[in-house]
């Protein structure tokens, strides 16, 4: 079981930057790939961004490419989203996901709660 507690989030203007963390518990942290989503109201969740469990591998969406890194301190059981560049269209609920496998899908085992980025233009 891994549970996982995302912050970070606000309001930011378009241009601007956040960084969001996402807090996983357990000792067993090192051993998920872990993603990060977003999802606007009306629409489908959709995929960013995900780290191998050693954190040597990672995929971005082009969407984002370019714009977001994701990165993760195993030793703090932490990943991170940095987000550059942000437009009004990045307004949306974030998530951070864990599961075994490095997948790009939204079908990760465990969720977090979600944090509201908004990006006023």
């Amino acid at each position: 079981q891994v549970q996982l507690v995302e912050s970070g989030g606000g309001l930011v203007q378009a241009g601007g930057s956040l960084r969001l963390s996402c807090a996983a518990s357990g000792r067993t942290f090192r051993r998920y790939a872990m993603g990060w989503f977003r999802q606007a109201p009306g629409k489908e969740r959709e995929f960013l961004a995900t780290i191998s469990a050693s954190g040597d591998t990672t995929y971005y969406a082009d969407s984002v490419k370019g714009r977001f890194t994701i990165s993760r301190d195993n030793a703090k059981n932490t990943v991170y989203l940095q987000m550059n560049s942000l437009k009004p269209e990045d307004t949306a609920v974030y998530y951070c996901a864990a599961d075994p496998l490095l997948i790009v899908s939204a079908t990760y085992d465990y969720w977090g709660q979600g944090t509201q980025v908004t990006v006023s233009s």
